[in-house]
């Protein structure tokens, strides 16, 4: 079974994860025109980023 991971900051609003993993669902379904897919999100804190050497907090 398909799985779609997305990482990213944390989405505040359970209504906009809801847009997000319904969007992603439908368009891994429209590719693999399976039911199971599993949709994954992982928070990252903007203290435990580093982009170009730097904490995003920074």
């Amino acid at each position: 079974m398909p799985m779609i991971t997305v990482e990213g900051p944390k989405i505040k609003d359970i209504d906009l994860k809801r847009k997000l993993v319904k969007k992603l669902y439908d368009a891994a379904f429209e590719i693999y025109k399976i039911d199971e897919i599993i949709v994954l999100i992982k928070e990252n804190s903007p203290e435990n980023v580093g982009v170009n050497g730097k904490l995003v907090c920074d």
